[in-house]
């Protein structure tokens, strides 16, 4: 079915406030700069990410062949950092995506169908509040053992009570309108409403939320590779350097702090970035 010019109007608008908005643009282009040197690491990292040297460990920023300096085994810290954006980002981003649909969908049914069954999925989504989103994912992963699969099944149990409750809210809005009720009068079934009245409306508030997720799943992925709970060595990540170069942090401090800076530069611009786009949308057609 083709977009009705009202619609179409309405994201060329979202769009253009995007675009006038300095620090989202800043931020997005942040963004699209690390994704681009992630996917085009093979070809524009310097070195090897896992081979070094042990004669040259813990060279200074600025040491010849060594830009941003060398780890504890002498390798590159370029190249560690330019390939450590992969697995950094794919466990930032695929546990709220898995959790964008998952939690979207019970959010969504709950509300839409209201009554006794909302409030038994409510309640058992509030157990899960209950315990800290950090708590939660180190028990988590902690039980389920290390490894890259079982911090994203982590992570995604963290992220759907949050995303469901959102959706929930945001539905349940929704259920009331007018058009929604005509429809249901009119004995249009639930799905068809759901598909055509309800999701048009609900999706974007909620993924305007997931968006702002994303660095809060960066920070805790990157907590569990710090922990020993999530990428194991010598695979190149964030979380994971910055654990082995704890020992580091009094003789090559800078060197040390590289992974850390990373992580917070790509964590706030996906926060100031989802600022922007939450701003934009609000824009009434």
């Amino acid at each position: 079915m083709p977009r009705s010019p009202a619609r179409r109007g309405y994201w060329a608008n979202v769009g253009r406030r995007l675009m006038r908005d300095p620090v989202a643009v800043i931020a997005l282009a942040v963004i699209v700069a690390i994704v681009l040197a992630a996917v085009l690491a093979p070809w524009i990292a310097p070195a090897d990410p896992i081979k070094g040297t042990m004669a040259r460990r813990l060279k200074p920023i600025g040491f010849p062949g060594y830009p941003l300096g060398s780890d504890e085994l002498g390798r590159d810290m370029l190249t560690r950092l330019i390939y450590g954006g992969r697995l950094s980002l794919f466990l930032g981003v695929t546990p709220v995506l898995f959790a964008f649909v998952l939690g979207s969908g019970i959010g969504i049914a709950a509300g839409y169908v209201g009554g006794r069954i909302n409030t038994l999925v409510m309640r058992v989504i509030d157990v899960f509040f209950a315990f800290p989103s950090v708590l939660l994912a180190i028990a988590l992963s902690g039980a389920l053992g290390a490894g890259i699969l079982n911090a994203i099944v982590s992570l995604t149990v963290v992220f759907v009570p949050q995303i469901a409750r959102v959706a929930e809210s945001v539905t349940t809005q929704i259920r009331s309108r007018d058009y929604v009720e005509a429809a249901r009068l009119s004995g249009t079934g639930p799905v068809t409403i759901i598909r055509v009245h309800v999701l048009g409306n609900v999706l974007g508030p909620i993924f305007i939320y997931a968006t702002s997720l994303i660095s809060v799943s960066m920070i805790l992925s990157s907590g569990l590779s710090f922990l020993g709970l999530g990428v194991k060595p010598p695979e190149p990540e964030w979380g994971l350097m910055l654990n082995t170069l704890r020992t580091a942090i009094y003789s090559q401090p800078l060197v040390a702090a590289l992974p850390g800076a990373m992580i917070f530069l790509t964590s706030i611009s996906f926060n100031l970035f989802s600022d922007g786009l939450r701003t934009a949308m609000e824009v009434k057609s």
